[in-house]
């Protein structure tokens, strides 16, 4: 293998390697068309491709004659990094920049449905304004307060892992927010900047990083298989979150974030080590059976 000779290589050239390295890794074979298809070159091209591979990584590739196909090579070790998400975004929707169609599965892959998709003629606008800076006047559907005009001053997209949210500066309530796009309506970009105090470095939410550790948990068996599943680490494992998301991914996950672990059922399989983790974080209340300690103290000064 010889690193080196890849980053020498042009943009184009990784991205079509890349794609060999993909395909052989997890596909077990490529051929010429598989290139020709994906990337619009030539067959002489595609198998210029394929020579370069093998000489970068011969021990990755075999030449299979009777078939004309290359396959996985026995000794074969990935060239490039291949992140958990895109690859199974690929196996499971293809590759696909919207020119050729719809793009197709590489493999069979059943995946749950989306209940709800953010309409894009709302997400398009929102994202060009997140990039300019600028702030958006709005339409809003809040369960709470109904139908209102608002100005939020948008810098980061939100996925709860159930929906999309828009991170923002409302100006209505003078708070930073999550807006779910699907509650937005008729974006208009306003031609101004932020002011002061609407920029994210005023978020505390989003600026505070809090550390939490997640161990399996005590009322369920067999924690050794917990531990396997969510990739453990001495035990537990450790992570790092933004507040204003920590109470979305408790909740996506199970988490029972109670001090005494007392809730129950097999979806619970991990527990928040220490719930003081969490004091402070707003969105805290997400959280499997979180209540904050001024709530329990209230309530055993109350008894």
């Amino acid at each position: 293998m010889h690193p080196q000779r890849v980053t020498l290589l042009s943009h184009s050239q990784r991205e079509r390697l890349a794609y060999i390295d993909f395909r052989l890794y997890f596909i077990g074979q490529i051929g010429r068309p598989d290139l020709s298809s994906r990337f619009g070159v030539a067959p002489a091209g595609a198998t210029r491709d394929l020579a370069l591979y093998r000489e970068v990584a011969p021990q990755n590739i075999e030449f299979d004659g009777s078939n004309k196909i290359y396959r996985i090579g026995k000794s074969f070790v990935p060239v490039f990094e291949h992140a958990p998400q895109r690859v199974l975004s690929a196996l499971s929707l293809g590759f696909g920049d919207g020119v050729n169609g719809e793009p197709e599965p590489l493999l069979p892959c059943e995946s749950l449905a989306a209940l709800t998709n953010p309409c894009m003629d709302v997400l398009a606008p929102i994202c060009r304004a997140i990039h300019a800076k600028r702030p958006v006047a709005i339409r809003y559907y809040s369960v709470n307060s109904g139908e209102s005009e608002r100005v939020i001053v948008p810098f980061a997209l939100v996925d709860s892992g159930l929906r999309w949210h828009v991170r923002a500066f409302d100006r209505k309530t003078g708070e930073f927010r999550d807006f779910v796009i699907t509650r937005i309506e008729s974006p208009r970009t306003l031609d101004e900047n932020p002011k002061v105090g609407e920029r994210p470095d005023d978020d505390i939410q989003w600026t505070r990083i809090i550390e939490i550790e997640l161990v399996p948990h005590p009322d369920q068996p067999r924690p050794e298989i917990t531990a396997r599943d969510y990739g453990f680490t001495g035990g537990a494992l450790a992570l790092k979150l933004r507040a204003a998301a920590a109470g979305y991914m408790l909740r996506r996950w199970s988490v029972d974030c109670s001090p005494d672990h007392h809730l129950r059922g097999p979806e619970y399989r991990l527990w928040l080590k220490d719930h003081l983790a969490l004091y402070g974080v707003k969105n805290a209340m997400l959280a499997p059976g979180y209540r904050s300690p001024d709530t329990q103290t209230a309530s055993s000064k109350a008894d």
